[in-house]
């Protein structure tokens, strides 16, 4: 057993060698917590068969697996998550969900991943090769983003068999019995993850997994602000109507569906205390917008409030849970009016040579000094 803690790291702010350790041993990713100088955590991982087995605590952080960390190139993994204590959220493959004590999530290491902990969390890892997984689950994309419920069924004997397992490792189980002991357990995950989630039948298994493709490809190009349904379609090879037909059983159009994840994402970075240095438009613009009045209209419309009031409402929220914690109370109030101005004018864009009739391209913005408003291809 591997054990590795911020502690071992004799520098004021650990964040960047825990990065690096954490990278080496589980996943390339980027630990950022609100407040460096107080972030604490501890690894022990070690092998058992075909899987690497790690137990995380750590304070309260943003985790994320980006382009940067996914540009490595290292082998396809499978991520699974099992959360011991605390509470958290993950944005993943398009979905955005809570998840509690108990509760199991399997993430792709090809496609980015935020996870959010607002307090202390442990939290157990399991990280098995892509085709090793795929023995057991044979379409874990479907899976990918969505949490198992850890409190009945087969998903609690999941739960206690890892982490039962996790302990015996403590105590050194015998190597010739880790293989099979391994196998076991991914074939207990990947039946609770079949029972408990909605399946593909055998009729749409073809759409299905390609409709995780093309999942997969809107995630990894997200912030690229060329991404259509025309440019996803020539570079998967696909025809437009053909990309359509995917998306059929879905309730959204995939424009939908790349503008509603895209909203998430900076709805996520504009509350959070983290980002309070940024603007707006630069979140905004991050994610791919580049028309500042429409990011306003079409984010009003889904949260049902300006942008800079979002921000307002989640830093207070954020300002009161932190002074709680510290059993001060708090009438501290968060002005970000100084983050508004009104949007720039948009400039004309180019045609467009697509012709999914859900989307419609819209005006472009420069990035200027306004913090208020911002905007995306989507509509």
């Amino acid at each position: 057993m591997n054990i590795f803690s911020t502690s071992d790291l004799n520098v004021r702010t650990p964040v960047v060698g825990w990065n690096d350790a954490f990278s080496a041993r589980i996943e390339a990713m980027d630990f950022k917590p609100t407040k460096p100088d107080l972030f604490a955590a501890k690894l022990a991982d070690s092998d058992l068969g075909p899987l690497r087995l790690a137990r995380l605590t750590s304070t309260k952080t943003l985790i994320e697996r980006g382009e940067a960390q996914i540009a490595r190139r290292s082998p396809r993994s499978y991520l699974i998550i099992l959360l011991i204590e605390g509470s958290g959220e993950i944005s993943h493959y398009g979905n955005t969900i809570a998840f509690d004590e108990g509760d199991m999530v399997l993430c792709d290491s090809a496609a980015p991943l935020t996870l959010n902990f607002g307090a202390d969390v442990e939290a157990l890892l399991l990280r098995v090769g892509a085709s090793t997984f795929k023995e057991h689950c044979p379409s874990p994309e479907s899976f990918c983003g969505l949490a198992l419920r850890g409190k009945s069924g087969l998903i609690a004997t999941a739960t206690a068999m890892t982490v039962s397992l996790f302990n015996e490792i403590e105590a050194e189980l015998p190597g010739h019995y880790q293989e099979r002991v391994a196998r076991h357990l991914l074939d207990i995950i990947a039946t609770a993850f079949t029972l408990a989630l909605p399946q593909p039948s055998p009729q749409s298994s073809i759409v299905s997994g390609r409709h995780a493709n093309v999942k997969l490809f809107i995630e990894q190009h997200l912030r690229d602000p060329e991404l259509t349904p025309c440019m996803i379609a020539s570079r998967m090879k696909l025809s437009q109507r053909y990309l359509r037909a995917i998306f059929a059983n879905e309730q959204e159009t995939v424009s939908a569906y790349i503008l509603r994840h895209r909203l998430e994402q900076c709805a996520r970075q504009i509350g959070d205390p983290a980002w309070a240095g940024h603007s707006i438009t630069e979140i905004a613009f991050g994610w791919g917008f580049n028309s500042a009045p429409h990011f306003s209209r079409t984010f009003r419309d889904r949260f049902d409030m300006a942008p800079r009031e979002y921000r307002r409402l989640k830093l207070n929220e954020a300002e009161a849970k932190s002074q709680v914690a510290l059993g001060r109370p708090s009438n501290h109030q968060i002005d970000s009016d100084t983050d508004e101005s009104e949007p720039s004018t948009p400039l004309q864009t180019g045609s467009s040579a697509c012709a999914d009739p859900s989307w419609r391209p819209v005006a472009r913005c420069r990035v200027g000094s306004d913090d208020h408003g911002q905007g995306s291809l989507y509509g």
